[in-house]
């Protein structure tokens, strides 16, 4: 496997050789290793001399294009500079960016774009919108094979929403950034709606509400930072191994509560399970039933999907399994091993699920894990109930090896739900009998050693042991993750 060649370094500059004679904002310049930029298309203008057209036609058209390396490895670049005609986007700024991607797909490397646009370029009509097509196509054609990555530093609305979308992770400055497909004027003619910019499509919204941002950046240094970051954990391309790093022991694992109602943060499990300081979690504030993020074990890159007890007690719900299911399909797209960390009640219960469409979307989850063909280990920490018990990478979906700890449970459901279902007549003739009633299910069919007795979860460990254990299955586990093409990583 490759290892990481950490050049960062807070003063970078690109070749001044290199650079259009209307530079862009230079903030590709934080982002790539120093000297590696080179640039291609620093002549190109439009060639549209209606609408006084002609007098406005700067060198590079309004986006800085090229290679370079992050990290010691081979990257594409593209980065808009809205002080150049907005930013916008017409034929030939387009064919730029598809000129990135396209050697994207000749080199099979990552692509990193850094988005600050006015939008399609008005004067240019359907030139510019069949330029984002061409850009979507290729957005399309290079999922699952090399990492996208979107930095949205400011403006992107209308059909430039679109290829960020199809990109494999969003990371949107908190203030500044926007996206959306109607700006707040049309919102406002259309719905009688009064909305600012920021409630419409900025960060917040985004990474509460939509799920569109995976990550929020406090300024643009941060944004690139984490842009690097996240290439830290993925290979170059679905053909080659994922990145290792130097292992690092982890921090302490706390001791969950033993009482499934008590609620507890699973971050502090995970910590105590990876590698030191190396959970990079994605989505933090949406869907936040459900915990995604990258990680290491011994310095090998995983994918981490946990319930979350502090939310909605675990439960799976629509935002959730749709969350989820897009991890699984990124990482296994990339050849990271996925582990997932258990104790989920069952799928939220509701009308407001049922009829926002619970049963597909939570498949979605499901079709997930099952076609995922990296090495996968489960661990249940406290519980597995119902439907969710089986989603959340089950034996029976094919999990490569499934632990649980000691006292842990796998049911059709809670024992409270089950009792007044068994014993309905029971209880209605004798109330008094409940207690007795809870014990004896628990006993017959709840009792912690039944699941390892029938093979659904293939050895109990101690707390302690789940780490050394986990390294040890994906060790015996490594032949199985051969780079190759696998799939897409189709939006959810």
């Amino acid at each position: 496997m490759p290892t990481l060649n950490n050049q960062r370094g807070r003063v970078r500059t690109i070749d001044d050789r290199t650079r259009p004679s209307q530079p862009g904002p230079a903030r590709l310049e934080s982002l790539v290793d120093p000297g590696t930029f080179r640039e291609f298309g620093s002549q190109a203008r439009h060639r549209v001399n209606s609408f006084g057209m002609a007098a406005k036609r700067p060198k590079g058209d309004g986006v800085i294009t090229g290679s370079a390396r992050i990290d010691g490895r081979p990257v594409g670049v593209f980065e808009q500079d809205p002080r150049a005609l907005g930013g916008s986007l017409g034929e030939v700024h387009a064919a730029k960016i598809a000129a990135v991607l396209d050697h994207a797909t000749r080199v099979r490397v990552p692509v990193v774009g850094l988005l600050d646009s006015g939008g399609a370029r008005i004067q240019e009509g359907v030139a510019a919108l069949d330029g984002y097509g061409e850009i979507f196509r290729r957005n399309v054609m290079l999922s699952g094979r090399v990492p996208q990555l979107s930095v949205v530093l400011g403006a992107c609305a209308g059909g430039a929403v679109y290829s960020p979308a199809l990109t494999d992770i969003v990371i949107m400055r908190r203030t500044g950034a926007h996206m959306f497909v109607t700006g707040p004027k049309v919102v406002r003619a259309v719905t009688f709606e009064d909305v600012t910019l920021s409630d419409l499509g900025g960060a917040g919204i985004h990474s509460t509400a939509s799920g569109v941002a995976h990550l929020v950046a406090e300024d643009t240094d941060d944004a690139v930072d984490m842009a690097r970051s996240v290439l830290s954990y993925l290979p170059s391309s679905c053909w080659d191994d994922p990145p290792v790093a130097p292992p690092a022991d982890p921090e302490h694992l706390p001791t969950i509560p033993g009482d499934h109602r008590t609620a507890y943060d699973v971050r502090g499990v995970v910590h105590g399970v990876m590698d030191a300081g190396s959970f990079l979690e994605l989505q933090e504030a949406f869907a936040a039933n459900i915990v995604i993020g990258f990680a290491r074990v011994e310095g090998r890159p995983v994918g981490v999907v946990a319930n979350q007890p502090r939310i909605l007690a675990g439960c799976l719900d629509i935002a959730a399994s749709e969350k989820g299911a897009r991890f699984v399909r990124l990482c296994d797209a990339f050849g990271l091993p996925l582990v997932a960390l258990v104790d989920v009640p069952g799928f939220l219960p509701g009308l407001g699920q049922e009829a926002g469409g619970i049963i597909r979307k939570g498949a979605k989850l499901l079709y997930a894990f099952a076609e995922a063909s990296v090495p996968r280990v489960t661990v249940v920490l406290r519980k597995a109930f119902g439907g969710a018990y089986i989603v959340m990478n089950s034996k029976s979906l094919g999990a490569d090896a499934v632990y649980s700890w000691p006292g842990a449970e796998l049911a059709v459901m809670g024992a409270e739900g089950a009792v007044d279902v068994i014993f309905r007549r029971d209880l209605e003739k004798d109330p008094s009998r409940r207690g007795e009633l809870l014990a004896r299910y628990r006993a017959e069919a709840m009792a912690p050693n039944l699941p390892a007795e029938r093979l659904s979860v293939d050895e109990v460990i101690a707390p302690d042991d789940t780490r050394a254990t986990i390294a040890a299955t994906l060790d015996s586990l490594e032949r199985k993750a051969i780079p190759r093409f696998r799939h897409d990583n189709l939006p959810q």
